[in-house]
This record gives C-alpha cells, structure tokens and sequence, in this order.
C-alpha cells in the first residue's frame, strides 16, 4: 500500500543527500571566499553612503520592490522526477500528505530571502524613518511572511493551470499587489496597504476556485519546474566541481560564434581552439556569467570611492571571472570521441590557457577604459599593469597546474 509519508521521507532524505553533496564544494571553494570578501566591503560602503542618505531618496520605492520579489517568488520543491510521471501518476489521489510536506519544507528553504532582504533593508529603512519605532518594521516583517505563505499557496495552485498565459498574468498581477501593499506600508499609508492587501485576498480566492475546477495535478508542469529549478543548482555547483547530472543547453549565436571563431585556421593544432570558443558562446552560461561579471565589477569600481578598493574590486572579478571559465576544460568530459582526436594534451591545455588569457586581457581593458572615463587615471594605470600580472600568473601557475592534474 502505498505511503505518501514514507514517500516523502525517502524523497527528501534522497534530495538532501544530493545537495549537500556539492554545497560543500559550493561554500569551501575560491568563490566562496571572494564573494565573502565583495559582500563585506560592500556592507562597509553601505553604511558609508547611508551616513549621507539624500532627503528624496526613493526608500519606499526599494523596499516595496525587494519585499514584492521576495513574496512573489516562492516555488513550490516537489522534488518529483521524470520517472513519477508513470510509477507515482496511478497514486495521485493518495499524494495528499506528499504535497503538503514538500509546501512547508518550500516555506523553510526560502526563510533565507526573507532574512537576507530584511537585513540588507532594515538600515535603508531606519536611516529614511529615523523617528518610526523598531517594532513597525517588525510588524512589516510578520506581514511579509504571511504574504509569503499566501504566496507559496497562490504558486501552487497555479501549477494546476494548463493555460500559461493565465499563470503569467497572474503572477504578474499578484507581484504589483504584492508591491502595492509593501510601497504603501513603507510609506505609511495604512488605508491604501489595506485596499492592496484586500484586492490580493481577491486574487489569492479566485486563484483558490480556479485551481478546484482542475480535474487533476497538471504533472508534467510539475515535474518540468523541479528538473529546471536542479538544473540550475547543478549549473551553479559545476563552477566548484565536475556536476555529472548537468545538462547543458546549446545556443545558435552564430553572429558571435563567427566573431570569435572567424579566423582560426583549419589546422589540426587549432582544433580545441575552435571548440572551447564556441563552446564558451553556445553552452550552458559561460557567456552570460562573463558578461554579468563585467557588468557588476564595472559597477562596483564605479560607485567605490577609494582608490585601492578600485583596484582589488578589479582584481577580484578578474580572478572570478578566469576561475569559472576553467570549468570549459572538463565541459566535454562525457564525449568520449574526443579522445580519438589526433591533437596532444598539452596542445589542449595551451588552447584553454590562450582563450582564458583573451577573455581575460579583454575585461582587464573595459575596467582600465572604464577607469580612466571616470577620471581615475592613476586607478586605471595600477589596475591595467597589477590585473596583467596577477592575469599571466594565474593563468600559468594555478590554471596550468589544476588543468594538467585532470
């Protein structure tokens, strides 16, 4: 008979297994402590700047858009497989308990957006409402928690729904709600927070009834969000370590593919050339990680006024930056004709060190560029000639020699 307590038990005990398994990679690896090091000078110059927080500044603005996403986003971890969609479909009228389970540990594992966002808000908040009392933030807390669970709740009735245009624009609707109600509470105006909160309690209702009028769980729905939410996970873990689990997905961008591919010879030595170049530009999020780090590094020596501060910020995100694309190394590992190729090792291993030096020297000059614009000619001069040196000997100390391990 089945047990839908039993089921969840095993199911859960297995999905810990699994993620414990690569968060110790996650938290004791280089990024770990890079991103340790980013997130405390920026508390530090966030306090500096709040010291002289301007009279206008849009307060409400920010935390009712923090709050709303926090609230909106609560996915519901099923933790079902692809393989449920035959053995475990026959026994959905006995999945009642199952799904309640996976609800609140749901609920649990998003705690921590709750406590990161209310940490990083609670000095904007005190610093714009210097004369409202502790306790009003508080109560803005235990609102967004309920708002969370009303959330939770409204998320997986919309998984009942086979219609995707009815869940976008739910969601989408119930996000501006959200925000509504958390704009106005900030602001301190109760009557407009109730009329929001009233108008969600409408929506939450009607996503109620419509979810009652389903003649089933929509299953494959389901199964797809938990496979993608993992898939993620996996994608970030495959920066610390080998991720066997990782499917990767393959993008055209053939105008870039051309950029970089263009002029690499037909030459049985450039074979790797070629690859870990398109590689880079078409799967999994090499491309789009690189570029974010660019985007973020050049923000954050744009607002940091010190001067060393520019140049370590500079340093960091180059070190961040060369020590996720290493993973392009092992991308191919599960592809055994690769091992056929009539191409060295070690002309293997230049091919990644020569494509990791470009990418590298190339964002080392958009943060020199973006220096010397901003005025800070002498910033610009230190990080161009330290960020060339740390970039060589990274490259051929520390990459060469993992590499060369595999």
């Amino acid at each position: 008979m089945f047990d839908a307590r039993d089921f969840f038990r095993k199911r859960f005990s297995a999905h810990l297994k699994e993620t414990s398994r690569y968060l110790k990679y996650i938290f004791n690896g280089h990024m770990a402590v890079a991103m340790l090091f980013l997130v405390s000078a920026l508390a530090f110059y966030y306090q500096r700047w709040l010291a002289q927080l301007p009279e206008n500044f849009p307060s409400a603005l920010i935390i009712g858009i923090l709050f709303a996403a926090v609230a909106s986003y609560s996915p519901v971890r099923t933790m079902l497989q692809e393989a449920d969609l035959v053995f475990i479909l026959p026994a959905e009228d006995k999945m009642g308990r199952y799904f309640q389970s996976t609800l609140i540990y749901s609920f649990v594992i998003q705690l921590y957006l709750v406590l990161l966002v209310a940490a990083a808000l609670g000095p904007l908040y005190f610093a714009t409402f210097p004369q409202r009392e502790g306790s009003v933030y508080l109560l803005m807390l235990l609102v967004l928690l309920i708002f969370k669970v009303w959330n939770l709740l409204a998320n997986w009735w919309m998984l009942q729904i086979r219609d995707k245009n009815v869940r976008v624009a739910e969601q989408i609707v119930r996000f501006l709600l959200n925000f509504a109600v958390f704009y106005f509470a900030s602001k301190g105006t109760m009557l407009f927070a109730g009329m929001a909160t009233v108008l969600f309690i409408g929506l939450f209702l009607w996503g109620w009834w419509n979810a009652k009028q389903q003649t089933g769980l929509n299953w494959n729905l389901l199964v797809e969000k938990d496979t993608h939410r993992m898939q993620t996970f996996y994608r970030i873990a495959n920066m610390f370590t080998d991720v066997p689990h990782l499917k990767n997905r393959v993008k055209k961008r053939q105008a870039l593919v051309r950029l970089v591919s263009g002029k690499i010879p037909m030459q049985q030595k450039s074979t790797f050339d070629y690859l870990y170049r398109i590689t880079f530009i078409r799967s999994g999020d090499y491309f789009g990680m690189y570029v974010r780090l660019i985007i973020i590094g050049g923000l954050v020596m744009y607002y940091v006024p010190n001067f060393w501060m520019k140049v370590i910020f500079a340093i960091l995100f180059l070190y961040m930056s060369i020590f996720q694309m290493m993973t392009l190394y092992q991308h191919h590992r599960t592809i055994v004709w690769l091992d056929i190729y009539p191409v060295e090792t070690k002309i293997r291993q230049q091919a990644l060190m020569k494509w990791l030096l470009q990418l590298a020297l190339l964002q080392l000059v958009i943060f020199t560029v973006l220096l010397l614009l901003l005025k800070a000619f002498l910033a610009g001069a230190v990080v161009f000639v330290g960020g060339a040196v740390f970039v060589f000997v990274f490259i051929f100390g520390y990459v060469k020699h993992k590499i060369s391990a595999v």
